[in-house]
């Protein structure tokens, strides 16, 4: 049986996790790895993959059954994910919630115009904490949902710390608020701010000779990151933060919270948790799964843009219908 062939546009943290992920996977291999450095710069783990500009995509079509887009929601992919979604089968980890909608549209209307299948926001969230939320919702219709991020490196909170002046380095860490779910685990259906969800921790490297009061304020009072938050600033060497911040773990809590019976009078809570060790290693896990839903769907001849609310579990398996049903029904 042949393998599904996967292309990777981008190597950074999550395109290097794409190629660990698909060295687990026996029934798909890495083709080639696109890259905006130097393809001679760049030293990948899989003997006897190519690297090529990221200029050379569109010459490889005949050789990638799936291209697996791991560039950044912000920039790259509102322009990656309709160009090569006209290409190739693609799968991408778009995580700007707001503009899903929008992005979706934009790449529908290009993998129907290449007769492709593109599945858009895959992830843990967006992706299988988005699933949770569905099936919650429709399982206890009266109800509300909860989600918790952390504890957890953020990556784009991190980036932000880093552009304040003064700021050398620096790591940014979600934390919910325990309290907050325990109430939600109890069942009190608390109606809770932005504030009361979630904490704020940050490790910060200054400058030589820097004002550390003011980055402090600066931070904590930034619009859309920190000013709505309880923050907390700790200032530490580079060795420390080298040291004692180097991974990248994430995970959180999607919660549903419900009422059945006659008066309501029977309570439910829903609650899933992720533990993540890697951020990236993780999604990387889940797109080269829906690599294999993309491949399986274009093979029966879908076209256009999906999400994981579209694909059926047993297609990101690589196990057959009587195999799944015999030993995880």
């Amino acid at each position: 049986m042949s393998k599904i062939r996967i292309g990777i546009v981008g190597y950074g943290n999550l395109g290097r996790g794409v190629e660990l992920a698909v060295r687990q996977t026996p029934d798909i291999e890495l083709t080639a790895v696109f890259t905006r450095r130097d393809p001679s710069s760049l030293k990948i783990l899989t003997e006897g993959v190519g690297v090529y500009s990221v200029d050379d995509v569109a010459s490889h079509k005949d050789d990638i059954d799936v291209l697996i887009l791991c560039g950044g929601s912000a920039t790259d992919l509102p322009v990656q994910g309709p160009k090569y979604a006209e290409m190739f089968n693609t799968i991408d980890s778009f995580d700007t919630h707001a503009k899903i909608p929008t992005y979706f549209a934009d790449v529908d209307a290009a993998a129907k115009k290449g007769g492709n299948v593109s599945v858009i926001s895959v992830g843990w969230d967006p992706g299988m904490f988005s699933v949770q939320r569905l099936y919650g919702s429709c399982i206890l219709p009266e109800g509300k949902d909860y989600t918790f991020w952390g504890k957890g490196v953020s990556q784009g909170h991190s980036d932000a710390i880093r552009r304040v002046e003064g700021v050398a380095d620096g790591k940014q860490y979600t934390i919910p608020v325990e309290a907050a779910m325990e109430a939600v685990r109890n069942g009190e259906d608390p109606e809770l701010t932005t504030r009361q969800k979630h904490l704020r921790e940050c490790f910060v490297v200054a400058k030589e000779g820097a004002d550390k009061a003011k980055i402090e304020q600066e931070i904590k009072n930034m619009p859309n990151y920190f000013a709505d938050y309880d923050t907390t600033v700790h200032f530490i060497s580079q060795e420390e933060l080298d040291r004692d911040h180097s991974g990248i773990p994430h995970g959180g809590f999607v919660f549903r919270t419900g009422k059945t019976g006659v008066n309501g009078e029977t309570r439910h809570v829903i609650e899933y948790s992720l533990k993540l060790g890697s951020n990236p290693e993780f999604t990387s896990s889940i797109l080269v799964a829906y690599a294999r839903a993309a491949y399986k769907l274009s093979k029966e001849g879908a076209v256009g843009a999906k999400t994981v609310f579209d694909i059926a579990p047993a297609y990101l398996s690589p196990k057959s219908g009587d195999e799944l049903r015999a030993s995880m029904l």
